[in-house]
């Protein structure tokens, strides 16, 4: 099975599954796969934004039931939680709306709202709005990546599968960084 078909096939759970964890990488790829064809984009925002609106709701009910045991258990995470605090009591909505945004915050943001006392209802309406504008904007980067390389090469459809395939492994040698970057700060500490 070629890359391509597993695109087809199975990159629309991808996108939910990966918006839910990561989200930008993931998206950004499925953005490319659409300007080549493989997925649909329409499709892919809306699957996007339901698989990150899920995890945000997720962890912000997390926050909601377990949110001070888990400052106590993951100090670190309590800069970030004091950040949202204070922006919370003055920028509630817009700040539901733009967490997913917000370098630092794609996980301690939605535990610390969950902390506060926004109800239910109105987090899951504005985390929607959010996720609906996040989704296609950053989809929408790969997509235009997607017609950069379009106009740069004439007939890149010789080179889109090393093209993806390259994005792919650059993805993934961002989040193994990333990961061996924290793992070693962390044991610094």
């Amino acid at each position: 099975m070629t890359l391509t078909q597993l695109i087809a096939e199975y990159g629309y759970l991808a996108v939910f599954v990966g918006a839910s964890l990561e989200g930008e990488t993931v998206l950004m790829l499925a953005g490319f796969a659409a300007h080549e064809g493989y997925l649909s984009f329409p499709l892919l925002a809306i699957v996007g934004a339901l698989g990150g609106a899920t995890s945000d709701t997720l962890f912000f009910l997390i926050g909601r039931r377990y949110g001070s045991r888990l400052l106590i258990r993951f100090p670190k995470l309590q800069p970030a939680a004091i950040r949202v605090s204070t922006l919370l009591q003055r920028y509630q909505s817009g700040l539901i709306i733009g967490v997913r945004f917000m370098y630092g915050l794609r996980i301690a943001g939605p535990i610390a709202i969950g902390m506060s006392d926004v109800p239910v209802s109105r987090y899951i309406c504005f985390n929607l709005i959010g996720a609906a504008i996040w989704a296609p904007l950053v989809a929408g980067v790969g997509y235009i990546f997607g017609q950069s390389m379009q106009w740069l090469f004439a007939d890149i459809k010789r080179y889109e599968e090393n093209v993806l395939m390259a994005i792919i492994v650059l993805a993934l040698m961002l989040a193994i960084y990333r990961f061996i970057r924290r793992r070693l700060k962390a044991s610094a500490e």
